[in-house]
């Protein structure tokens, strides 16, 4: 709609955001109207967490908007540049905007666009609300947009917008849930082919519990975020209010074990510089080298009011939670403590000498049996004679395995459900079994980190036989994200592989092994979500993912 100048307020001495209507839309009277009246309305909040409105101008038919100044960047920059941020972090941006959207539900106002976007932070730590563009009464007496359009951003709408339906200060708390867990967890929950099934994907499953995608939150953390992605209103905190001391309380009783020594190396929240470009749509590239990285300061963080200072490195997912207060009696999903029974408290299960002659002498008489009998088979035989028991020879077109025998890896092929060809770097694809240290199979290079809105990419394993057990993989570069189907034969699609049988995402380790469910199948699928920058791509498109080995281990 408009394009946002830093100005000089000449008569108070002070910088000044200048936010002006674009020409183009200036000649039409209910864009005018509506832009003007967000300025009326959040001129009527006061806030510490929420960007104040000066004053308006309407000059030779420009409408424009006097605002505070805000420097610093937003939180979209920020998580770009860092991926994951610390539940330290998350919680005061968290409680700030909870803040925020307090006293703006108070005035009757439904912000309907909480996203990472519209949420600022200063190097200072203060974390601002900005943008009510598209705001709503909560009353339905005024509508500050269009009738019958649903607004928000496909990524961060409620479930009661995607329906049409009514709303109220509660649809702006899922999207402050939805941007907490994209805060935490690196990625959106709900992310579709296009917006229409972005938005679609809420009514249709939960999210992945963000105990199992990091499991070192602080006590009541992740129980909180998925409170407020509840489908159901009724089932949310009532209020930015409670909100906010919901996670105060967490942050000043709650143990954080991802706090200890920071990762070398780990990317940190930064402050300053110019802002990074906003990423354009999905597209990908061969690839060409770039530059090295550049370094950032690490930065404190607060909501309101500001905290002396806070740590910002990433959690470190082999720290055990620690417990030095009353934690929430919800416990935390895919959190799984396991140890050994002390020495003293031990069975000891020696077998006595009686008993391990009586299985030796047992032994050596079935062995004179077994001899015995496959002495007496008959060479015409179609198959081998074992004590009684046929043993079938099963053929396939690759080799001749046993049936019974323990599945392997038979090929691997890259896969593409987008591309023209649905193949990607398939030349490379050897690469994941050769056993070899610094080969990997690379994907192409893209332009964010999400590939561009593309699903994913990623490789088929044929087994030699259909087959349950576990898939190690090696990731070639962090962070990463892959989901993990099954399949008895390779789909023409990545919706009839039907839902992914795990998942899982990290940003300190590269291994990661996956549990191919209680089903027996004869093809997998690992398809990369998430991709790493790679000083091998190109400026314009600087992210690639990498799968460098691939194992399977039979059931």
């Amino acid at each position: 709609m408009a394009e946002v100048w830093l100005a000089t307020d000449v008569l108070l001495t002070r910088q000044v955001a200048v936010k002006v209507l674009k020409p183009a839309l200036a000649a039409d009277p209910v864009v005018a109207e509506r832009f003007r009246r967000e300025a009326v309305a959040v001129a009527g909040l006061s806030h510490p967490n929420i960007v104040a409105i000066y004053d308006t101008v309407d000059e030779a038919g420009r409408q424009a908007v006097v605002m505070q100044f805000v420097p610093g960047r937003s939180l979209r920059q920020i998580l770009d540049d860092e991926g994951t941020l610390s539940p330290e972090f998350v919680m005061r941006i968290g409680s700030a905007v909870a803040a925020a959207l307090d006293v703006a539900h108070a005035a009757g106002l439904v912000h309907r666009d909480v996203k990472p976007g519209n949420i600022l932070v200063t190097p200072e730590g203060r974390v601002l609300l900005t943008d009510f563009g598209i705001a709503k009464a909560s009353s339905g007496d005024s509508d500050l947009t269009s009738d019958n359009v649903m607004m928000g951003t496909a990524k961060y709408l409620s479930p009661e917008q995607v329906r049409g339906r009514r709303l109220d200060g509660r649809a702006d708390l899922y999207s402050l849930g939805l941007v907490l867990y994209e805060c935490l967890s690196g990625r959106v929950p709900f992310l579709g082919e296009n917006d229409a099934a972005t938005a679609l994907a809420r009514l249709q499953r939960d999210p992945t519990p963000l105990g199992r995608l990091r499991p070192t939150l602080p006590a009541g953390l992740s129980e909180l975020i998925h409170r407020l992605l509840a489908r159901n209103p009724d089932e949310r905190p009532a209020s930015g209010a409670v909100v906010r001391s919901q996670l105060e309380r967490i942050r000043t009783t709650g143990d954080d074990p991802t706090s200890p020594t920071p990762v070398p190396g780990a990317p940190r929240v930064a402050t300053g510089g110019a802002p990074r470009p906003p990423v354009a749509s999905p597209a990908r590239s061969g690839s060409t080298p770039r530059s090295g990285g550049v370094s950032r300061p690490a930065a404190r963080v607060a909501g309101e009011p500001t905290p002396s200072s806070t740590r910002m490195t990433p959690a470190n997912p082999s720290a055990r939670p620690r417990t030095s207060e009353p934690r929430d009696p919800t416990p935390s999903a895919g959190l799984l403590i396991t140890g050994r029974p002390a020495r003293q408290f031990q069975q000891r299960r020696t077998p006595s000498l009686v008993v391990v002659g009586g299985l030796m002498a047992a032994a050596l008489v079935l062995l004179v049996v077994l001899t015995n009998t496959l002495g007496k088979g008959n060479d015409d035989d179609a198959t081998a004679s074992g004590a009684g028991v046929d043993v079938p020879v099963a053929e396939t077109a690759a080799s001749t395995t046993i049936e019974g025998a323990p599945a392997e890896v038979l090929s691997v092929s890259s896969y593409d459900p987008n591309g023209d060809d649905g193949l990607e770097n398939e030349d490379q694809i050897p690469s994941v079994l050769d056993g070899a240290d610094g080969t990997s199979w690379p994907t192409a290079c893209y332009l964010d980190r999400f590939l561009g809105g593309k699903v994913g990419v990623g490789i088929v394993i044929e087994l030699s036989t259909l087959s349950r057990g576990t898939l190690d993989v090696t990731f070639g570069a962090l962070p990463w994200a892959a989901d993990v189907y099954t399949a008895d034969t390779v789909p023409g699609t990545l919706d009839a592989w039907g839902g992914a049988v795990d998942k899982s995402f990290s940003t300190e380790t590269t291994r990661a092994t996956f549990d191919l469910g209680p089903t027996p199948h004869r093809y997998v699928l690992v398809l990369l979500r998430e991709l790493a920058p790679d000083e091998g791509c190109s400026g314009e498109f600087p992210f690639r993912g990498r799968i460098a080995e691939l194992g399977f281990t039979p059931a």
